[in-house]
């Protein structure tokens, strides 16, 4: 069994964030990049599937060269190969467009992405991507066996969950679930160290076509301050949730 496994390159959720240019870029001075947590999910349950079925795994990402220590941790994971697709990721058209592409000469069984990125949050490149390749989809995934050209799929859905049986080729979005956080892969050395002598394969953007573009970004407002009531004067605390929380 072939896998794919999509990559995205994401802030870490602790550093500060900033926009520049009349906040229509995100300011990545100073920022951390990690794996996206739910595309580490997928990377971990791939790694399953290598050493219980002999699978192989490579990882793809669409992105600059900053992109690359990130694809390397994959390989230091356990990935036999990785891919980035040279180009900016403008946007999920055109994320999904490019993994296709990848996908279609690699004749991949199976390919997981994550539910969404931590970054921006779109959550379709996954859907498209079946779309293009034709493939089965299941989203939001929390559990996969593959059994020969079987797959099982147990997924989330409103007040429970769903078990899916389909076929291989089939394109997932994992999430966390798909395996447990105490499962999640940290690089040993040796994995490191052979990461570092493994090849990048790089390859050359295949159109430009999107669908969207990104006009401007702005942070949340700052919290207020905080009023405190004393517990023995309930009509103070009425009269605020009335007249500023306005909630009753």
């Amino acid at each position: 069994m072939k896998i794919l496994v999509c990559i995205s390159h994401v802030p870490d959720t602790t550093s500060k964030i900033n926009f520049v240019e009349n906040d229509t870029q995100f300011d990545t001075n100073g920022v951390s990049f990690i794996i996206n947590p739910n595309d580490e999910f997928g990377l971990t349950r791939a790694m399953w599937f290598k050493e219980k079925q002999g699978a192989s795994v490579d990882v793809i990402n669409v992105g600059d060269a900053t992109t690359e220590p990130t694809l390397r941790k994959c390989l230091a994971i356990g990935a036999d190969n990785a891919i980035r697709v040279n180009a900016t990721p403008t946007d999920s058209f055109f994320v999904a467009s490019q993994i296709a592409e990848v996908a279609k000469s690699g004749n991949y069984d199976l390919i997981i992405a994550g539910r969404e990125s931590i970054d921006y949050n779109g959550g379709v490149v996954q859907g498209i991507l079946a779309e293009l390749l034709g493939a089965n989809f299941v989203n939001t995934c929390v559990g996969l066996e593959v059994e020969g050209t079987t797959a099982t799929a147990i997924r989330e859905i409103d007040g429970g969950k769903e078990t899916l049986k389909t076929s291989l080729p089939l394109v997932i979005g994992g999430q966390k679930g798909l395996v447990e956080e105490s499962d999640l892969r940290i690089p040993n050395m040796r994995g490191i160290m052979m990461a570092r002598k493994k090849p990048l394969n790089v390859v050359e953007p295949t159109g430009n076509e999107t669908h969207t573009t990104a006009g401007s970004f702005s942070k949340p407002e700052p919290k207020g301050s905080v009023t405190l009531v004393d517990a023995s004067n309930i009509d103070q605390l009425v009269d605020l949730l009335h007249k500023e929380a306005k909630v009753i």
